[in-house]
């Protein structure tokens, strides 16, 4: 499956205490303060051409519940794209809170594998503005902020909600999150290939080139983040990448 239309790209602001940071394969003991006003991150990335964003309340992640609104509510009131979330969303006054703070889509993890049905309601509740987030371990799902390893596939957790009113699919592949050394290419194909959803990537996107060969292996869209903070890549390149064009 090769994909034709430009890749989507979604710089990623991961919020921990009101604060931009990022962490290491998902362990909250390597994390990096990049910013204190997330808020000012996500206008600058508009400012070079996001057209999308995607944002991860780890607190809420960790703990089973919304931490970080207020910082979310601030960030779509300031920028006029498309933002999604993901990280401790476990009901539907979650989901309807966080598209009510402005939200394009709301991303749902650990609830949609340990409760399978409400999460296949909540799809019809809510068609096309829930994501599936499935965040893998050597293939296998983990969840409550990658802090447990089920005993379920990716693939087979991707296959079961296929046919469901969903957004997209997240993928994350923790081996390779904010390790700056390539995306799980094999991987990413593999899910692309299983499933007619939107599949987006992410984990260890790091130049251009990486984001040229998603490209390639039939996902729709990449999530990039450590590689924009420390400058192994300009949006703009990312951007350019992704469609095709010369990069500078």
């Amino acid at each position: 499956m090769t994909k034709t239309s430009a890749l989507e790209v979604w710089p990623a602001i991961d919020l921990r205490g009101g604060q931009c940071v990022r962490l290491q394969q998902g362990d909250y003991n390597r994390e990096t303060v990049f910013n204190n006003d997330p808020v000012a991150v996500a206008r600058q990335f508009v400012a070079d051409g996001g057209e999308y964003l995607h944002l991860v309340d780890l607190d809420g992640a960790r703990d089973g519940k919304l931490v970080n609104l207020e910082v979310v509510r601030a960030i779509t009131a300031a920028v006029e794209i498309p933002c999604e979330l993901g990280g401790g969303v476990r009901t539907e006054d979650d989901i309807r809170t966080l598209l009510g703070a402005g939200l394009s889509r709301v991303v749902v993890g650990t609830k949609a594998l340990r409760e399978p049905e409400w999460f296949r309601e909540m799809c019809h509740k809510f068609p096309n503005k829930i994501a599936l987030g499935i965040d893998a371990r050597n293939g296998m799902v983990a969840t409550h902020g990658w802090l447990e390893t089920s005993d379920v596939s990716a693939v087979a957790m991707a296959r079961q909600f296929a046919d469901e009113p969903i957004a997209a699919l997240i993928y994350t592949d923790i081996a390779t999150d904010g390790m700056l050394q390539g995306p799980n290419l094999a991987a990413m194909r593999e899910m692309a290939e299983a499933v007619s959803l939107p599949v987006i990537a992410s984990g260890g996107v790091s130049s251009a080139q990486d984001v040229s060969k998603l490209t390639d292996t039939g996902v729709a869209g990449c999530i990039i983040g450590r590689a924009l903070y420390e400058g192994h890549l300009t949006l703009k390149n990312a951007l350019a990448a992704a469609r095709g064009q010369p990069v500078t």
